[in-house]
């Protein structure tokens, strides 16, 4: 027989990628300068987990445990972004529980179209259109577009349902939601007929309330023997537990009592979820059905038990799930402890959006030093940094530097320089899965970065400058200074002691080339 109902799955969600964005230069007549025009990429597509009514069961995942979304379209030249990637919206029944690999409960899925996002979808990358500043006017890069989130989680389905029928196998359950709802569950002679949990809606007056009939359970069912530990979790939500006990039984070493007594211990060893803030089985409200009274034997059995079950306070009922005895006051019983149940529940307040932003002094990363298998390296764990690493083109050399430049302004290389690193040490970017290791060399700073921060000038603190007074009175100084060589090489000329070479006089002389191959000396007279 093939499988129908399906209660826990592992589910493989791959988000789509984020589109890249694209380096354009708009080209147009008259236009030789028209600057950067590329689009930014489209953000991935988000698995999402809904409640659906229409879903029952987890078997279509089980069938197909790998989802994906789809992928942000890249961007285009002329300003055009890409698309963003589709949703994949997963329909769940409603009590689905999502855990993480870990049993770590992520959401409790109670309530019609309620959502939970399983993988986020990776940003799209920006385009130079998106990157240009007064600063970098015609960029000729752009950002990568983001992976996005793969991750396996565990679904878990766990019945909503007010009352849950717990019992041996072929105890009557089957028999009695089938009569007390219009559920059809199967229903045999032979035990563990009830593979799967069936559900059935109850009306008593004005109250209306489910029913969930879990397969059998037999001693050892907390350790994994029959089917009862695969199924105890459909009665974690239930407020009321009723016990069906077969009255009619021929097996030895069976009677009522001993087999409350025996499931009693079963649900006792049981652990329920934490996480879902449900009390412990044994804690919750008890009702005893001695089923199967239209047998004679069994009657008598039920009336024999049934003031000593009382007298350890339980309310116990005799019914026939086959003669439809004793089901009327039955269903009203149950529905007055379901409105007790209901009525003790707190009030759900609403929920609030918390926001809370990020401490003014939360760098958004930290250094750490560890060491490899290769040596002493440091790594740089922040969620700026592993996203900016993802999203630099490392083939553009621009693009390594626009990312050196956003490292250094947000202090990674001041961190770098305060925990001992050096030039040529070993830094990596991110965590171990996609890490990205690089020699690490110090920016060099020239230009504007040597004037401060701004506001400053580091040229007006220079107390070694001259001032306007200052520089007048050298250049004073050297125009006396030249006057009077001047006077004095005036004075030698006229007392006649140089004069120029006779040679400069004789006709057909190149004055411009003297013999000697110099210039025109001055000679001293004879």
């Amino acid at each position: 027989m093939a499988t129908t109902f399906v209660d826990r799955v592992v589910l493989h969600a791959a988000a789509g990628h984020g589109g890249h964005g694209v380096a354009s230069v708009r080209r147009e007549k008259f236009k030789p300068l028209g600057g950067p025009d590329g689009g930014n990429g489209g953000r991935g597509g988000s698995v999402i987990l809904r409640v659906d009514p229409q879903a029952t069961t987890l078997l279509d995942y089980h069938r197909s445990p790998h989802r994906r979304a789809g992928n942000g379209r890249p961007g285009a030249g002329d300003e055009r972004n890409g698309a963003d990637g589709a949703d994949l919206v997963l329909p769940v029944p409603e009590g689905t529980v999502v855990k993480d690999a870990d049993g770590t409960m992520l959401a409790d899925l109670v309530g019609m179209g309620t959502e939970h996002v399983v993988a986020r979808g990776g940003r799209g990358g920006l385009g130079n259109k998106a990157l240009a500043s007064p600063r970098r006017k015609a960029p000729g890069f752009a950002l990568l577009g983001e992976p996005g989130e793969v991750r396996d989680v565990v679904l878990e389905l766990k019945t909503l349902a007010d009352v849950a029928l717990v019992g041996f196998p072929s105890a009557g359950k089957s028999s009695l939601v089938s009569v007390l709802s219009a559920a059809r569950p199967k229903i045999a002679d032979y035990p563990f007929t009830t593979l799967v949990p069936h559900l059935g809606v109850v009306t008593a007056g004005t109250v209306r309330f489910t029913v969930a009939d879990v397969p059998g359970l037999i001693p050892g069912a907390h350790e994994g023997r029959g089917l009862g530990l695969e199924f105890l979790r459909h009665v974690e939500r239930c407020s009321v537990l009723v016990h069906v006990v077969d009255c009619a039984t021929l097996e030895p070493g069976r009677d009522p009592l001993t087999d409350l007594q025996v499931i009693e211990h079963e649900l006792s060893r049981y652990v329920p979820d934490a996480d879902l803030g449900g009390r412990p089985l044994a804690e919750r409200t008890r009702v005893v059905v001695l089923n199967k009274a239209d047998v004679p034997e069994a009657h008598e059995l039920a009336e024999l038990v049934k003031p000593e079950l009382e007298a350890q306070g339980h309310e116990v009922h005799i019914v026939s799930a086959v003669a439809h005895s004793g089901l009327k006051e039955l269903t009203f019983a149950l529905a007055r402890l379901v409105e007790q149940a209901r009525a003790e529940l707190p009030a759900v307040a609403p929920q609030r959006a918390v926001l809370r932003p990020r401490a003014v002094d939360d760098s958004g990363f930290e250094v750490r030093r560890e060491r490899g298998p290769d040596g002493e390296f440091f790594r740089v764990v922040g969620e700026r940094p592993t996203r900016w690493v993802r999203q630099t083109d490392f083939t553009n050399d621009e693009a390594v530097g626009y990312l050196s430049d956003r490292l250094a302004r947000i202090g990674v290389e001041e961190r770098l320089y305060q925990v001992g690193a050096v030039a040529g040490d070993t830094v990596v970017i991110g965590t171990a899965d996609d890490a990205v290791v690089f020699d690490w060399e110090p920016t060099l700073q020239s230009g504007a970065e040597l004037l401060g921060a701004r506001g400053t000038d580091l040229r007006l603190q220079d107390s070694g400058r001259l001032t306007r007074g200052e520089k007048r009175a050298a250049m004073r100084d050297r125009y006396a200074a030249r006057s009077a060589t001047q006077a004095e090489l005036e004075a030698e000329r006229r007392s006649g002691l140089w004069h120029l070479d006779e040679s400069d006089d004789v006709p057909g002389t190149d004055s411009g080339d003297p013999p000697d191959g110099g210039a025109a000396a001055a000679r001293p007279g004879r």
